[in-house]
Parts: structure tokens; C-alpha cells; sequence
């Protein structure tokens, strides 16, 4: 991929409206991650599926935009960065609409995928054209917004989600990407030219492609779908457990030998770089699985509304906004595995604190781990990144890069899938664990004498037991999170001692 930047062809005013466009397109592709997180509800209830089938909704856009993401540099060299940013920002906005128009469950998760796909590209593209337009001695400030972009969007995501689904339709979280989409294409083609980048010819990697498109739908299939066939007593079960198995053995090993491949699996021999994504996808996939479970147990259960649910989800934010640049700064002078190993034991002891909590909690009591996990987050993201990228070479920087986004999504992905479940089959559990102990008769004659009918007071008993078991369910999974962080901040200790550090500029 050709860097060679063209500072000068862009000046003042037409200088910071293509940064500003370039930001606003990466936000509006951060912000769709988290936007449906608290809409999920609402979704479900519109189109009468369960909460398991909802989160689809969340995992499919995550899982094409995975696969998507290590193209990138493939599309960008072969028909130019420019363009392939164009046709993604018109492709997302296309596939927003279809979104917004979606009447099943069906139409609505092909739309997403189309959306991840045209997404992918987005986030490193945005990146990649700030480096060509700004000269040398102001990029880091312009990496700096577009950080912010990166974290802000999730702040934003749930408030936005909450407050559309509650007042407008679930439908509205989509159609807003229209003006943004439309403004920040016309921007593309009007302002980017200048830096479009050379063209040639370049072999791509068919076969691993496919195998990549196999192994991760036949996963992700397996994890979405396992739930309601009752797991590895159905047969269609095994067969993709099976297919993903053959698929990821065929996959490394074509890789390993393929001289153009689609992901550069030689970079795994770096320990550093290996570790430190190990300690990440674990880390994230409990991140993010717990991300988008809290907003549903906080609907489902505890009555609040999406409006609600997103303030909450968000209150998560302030700490990130406020901690990412120190944590830079501490990166520079202290052990990276130190700052890691701090941030991930932290995430653990907060999920650690979730794992406690009641059906009469309240806001406050919710926030404060939040609140808490805010502050821990830079600590485990920036020096992670650090430790990953200073362990590979230079000329391998941008494929470590990719690899790691991607790595970090799909752990995104089976974290979501994989808490959903959990949280589904282990109420159920509690639910027959809670009715064994109690003494249904006495509690049923009581509400009777306080003037229910005897069949509303069942109906209050049962609904009362189906909190209970949601909540000590939820529980269940946050404990099993709060090992996953800890055991991730204890594995980090493995990596070398890095040696180099890294610009700023491939901290996502």
C-alpha cells in the first residue's frame, strides 16, 4: 500500500472538511456496533423472536465486518483507496435503509451483513487517507480525533439507540446513517480525489478467502443456532461444528503456504504479538458480551426503558474519554504489561461486583462498575496494542494491524453469542432450582387473602421466580467473565519484555 503522502493538494478550510468527513464516516461505523445493543428489545418484540434470535442482529454485522476487514488492503491496492472508500460509504448507506425497511428477522440479518461488509474497509480506510492528507508533523493530532471518533461512538451508540427506539421505531437507529452516509460520500468524491492511491494489478487469495468465509460462517452459525437445537444432539449442529474444524485446519495451512494471503498467519511466530492478542480477543469477547447483555437484562428485568438502558450503558464512557490519553502517555514510560495486567485485573473485579447484583438494584448501584470499567478500559486496549504491534516488524505493522481488528471483532462476536446463551440456558436452570425450594401453596394463599384471585397470584409468583432466575443467571455469566478477565490480565505476563514502541497511528 502506497503511503506517500500528498500534503499541500489539500490547505485550510478544504483540509479540515475532508478530516472532518473522514471522522464523521469512521464514527458513523463505530456508532453501529453499539446502537442496537439496547434497541434488541424492541426488535424482538416488533418481530416476535426471542432475545437469543435479537442478538443476530448484533453478531452478524460484527462477523462481516471481520471477515471484511484484512481485504482492506487488498481492495486499496487494486482499485484505490479513495474509491473503495466511496462505494463502501454509498454500500453501508444502501444497506441502512434495507435495514430500516426490514420486516423479519430474516431480511433484517442479511441487511446487517451487507452492512459489515460495506463497513469493514470503513474504519481502517479512515485511517489510512488521514495519514496521506495531513503532513508529517500533524498527524499525530489528526490520529488523535480520529481516536476520539473511535471512542466516542460507543458512548453515543446506546443514548442514541435508547432514545430513537423508545420514541420513534427500532427502524429510525438505521435511517439516521442516510444524511451521514450521503454527506460523507459527496465529501469522498469531491475533496479525496487528491489522495487517491496508485492502482496495480494484485493476485488475491481466492481460495483462502473462501475457506476464511467458511470456517467463520460455520462458527458463527454453530454459536447463533446451537441454543435452539439443543447444542451437539442435532445433527446439523455437528455437521458445522465439523466444517468449522476441517475448514480453520485447511485454512492455516494454505495460509502458511500461500505467498499472497488473505491473512498473514506467519506473523503468529512473534510471541509478543501472539500473546498480546490472545490476552485482547479474550478480554474482548467478555467486553463485549457483557456490553450488550446488560442493556437487555436491564429491559427484560428490571423495567427500564431503551432510553434508560443507554444512559446507563454509557455512563461507561466518561472514564474512557478521560483515561485514553494518559494511558498514552503512561504506555511511553512504563512496562505495557504492567498497564495491561492493572486495566484487565480491574474489568475483573467490576464484573467481579456485577456478579452480585439484585433484582431491587438501583441506578447507582448499576452505574458505579460502569463507571468503574470506563476508566479500566484504556489501561488494557492502548498498551495491548503497543505490546502486539512492537513485537512484529516494521514492514509487517499494517497486516499485524488488521489481523488484530479482525482477531478482536470475531472475539466480539462469540463473546455476545456465547453470554446470550449462557444466560438463557442457565435461567432456565435456576428457574426449576428456585420453584424445587419454594412453598408455591403457602405464598399463593397468602396474596390470595391480600385480594388477588388465585390464578393472578400465580401469575405474580411465576413472574417474580422468572426475575429471580434471569438475575441469578446473569450472575452466573459474569462470574464466568470476571475469570476471563483475570485469566487474560495473568497470561499477558508471558510476552517478552517489549523493547520498541510504536506510533500512535495503528491504536485502534
Amino acid at each position: 500500500m502506497n503511503s506517500t503522502a500528498l500534503y499541500g493538494d489539500l490547505k485550510g478550510g478544504k483540509l479540515l472538511l475532508a478530516a472532518f468527513v473522514l471522522a464523521l464516516a469512521n464514527f458513523m461505523v463505530v456508532l453501529d456496533m453499539t446502537i442496537a445493543n439496547v434497541s434488541v428489545p424492541h426488535i424482538t418484540g416488533s418481530l416476535a423472536v426471542s432475545s437469543s434470535q435479537g442478538t443476530w442482529v448484533i453478531t452478524s454485522y460484527a462477523v462481516a465486518e471481520a471477515i471484511c476487514v484484512p481485504l482492506t488492503g487488498w481492495l486499496a491496492g487494486r482499485f484505490g483507496a479513495v474509491r473503495i472508500f466511496t462505494v463502501s460509504l454509498i454500500g453501508f448507506t444502501v444497506f441502512s435503509v434495507l435495514c430500516g425497511l426490514s420486516n423479519s428477522l430474516a431480511m433484517l440479518v442479511i441487511c446487517r451483513i451487507g452492512q459489515g461488509i460495506f463497513g469493514g474497509p470503513i474504519m481502517p480506510l479512515t485511517q489510512m487517507l488521514l495519514m496521506r492528507i495531513f503532513p508529517p508533523e500533524k498527524q499525530s493530532q489528526a490520529m488523535g480525533m480520529w481516536a476520539m471518533t473511535t471512542v466516542v461512538g460507543p458512548i453515543l451508540g446506546p443514548i442514541l439507540g435508547g432514545t430513537i427506539s423508545d420514541n420513534l421505531s427500532w427502524h429510525w437507529i438505521f435511517f439516521i446513517n442516510i444524511p451521514v452516509g450521503i454527506f460523507c460520500a459527496v465529501g469522498a468524491m469531491r475533496l479525496l480525489k487528491v489522495a487517491e492511491t496508485p492502482i496495480a494489478k494484485l493476485k488475491v487469495d481466492s481460495i483462502g478467502l473462501a475457506l476464511l468465509i467458511l470456517w467463520i460462517g460455520a462458527l458463527q452459525l454453530m454459536l447463533d443456532l446451537g441454543h435452539e437445537r439443543d447444542w451437539f444432539n442435532s445433527g446439523f449442529i455437528c455437521a458445522l461444528a465439523v466444517i468449522m474444524v476441517i475448514g480453520f485446519v485447511v485454512f492455516v495451512i494454505w495460509e502458511m503456504t500461500e505467498k499472497h494471503p488473505v491473512v498473514n498467519i506467519h506473523i503468529f511466530k512473534h510471541k509478543g504479538f501472539t500473546i498480546a492478542t490472545m490476552s485482547l480477543a479474550f478480554a474482548f469477547g467478555a467486553f463485549f458480551g457483557s456490553i450488550v447483555l446488560i442493556p437487555q437484562w436491564l429491559q427484560y428485568n428490571l423495567g427500564y426503558t431503551a432510553t434508560w438502558a443507554g444512559y446507563l450503558t454509557a455512563t461507561m464512557g466518561f472514564g474512557s474519554l478521560t483515561m485514553s490519553p494518559i494511558v498514552a502517555k503512561l504506555a511511553t514510560k512504563h512496562d505495557p504489561r504492567a498497564l495491561a495486567s492493572f486495566g484487565l485485573m480491574i474489568l475483573g473485579g467490576v464484573t467481579l461486583m456485577r456478579a452480585f447484583w439484585t433484582t431491587d438494584a438501583d441506578f447507582m448501584s448499576l452505574a458505579w462498575p460502569q463507571i468503574i470499567q470506563g476508566f479500566a478500559v484504556p489501561f488494557f486496549f492502548i498498551p495491548l496494542t503497543n505490546i502486539a504491534l512492537g513485537a512484529v516488524r516494521p514492514d509487517e505493522i499494517a497486516s499485524a494491524a488488521g489481523l488484530m481488528n479482525f482477531v478482536r471483532t470475531m472475539a466480539g462476536a462469540i463473546g455476545a453469542s456465547i453470554a446470550v446463551t449462557i444466560w438463557d440456558d442457565h435461567s432456565k436452570l435456576a428457574r426449576s432450582e428456585i420453584v424445587s425450594t419454594m412453598h408455591t401453596e403457602s405464598t399463593q394463599q397468602q396474596l390470595v387473602q391480600h385480594g388477588l384471585s388465585p390464578e393472578s397470584a400465580l401469575g405474580v409468583i411465576s413472574s417474580l421466580v422468572d426475575k429471580e432466575a434471569l438475575t441469578l443467571s446473569v450472575n452466573h455469566v459474569f462470574l464466568i467473565f470476571a475469570m476471563i478477565f483475570i485469566f487474560a490480565g495473568l497470561i499477558i505476563w508471558l510476552c517478552p519484555k517489549p523493547k520498541g514502541s510504536v506510533g500512535a497511528e495503528h491504536v485502534h
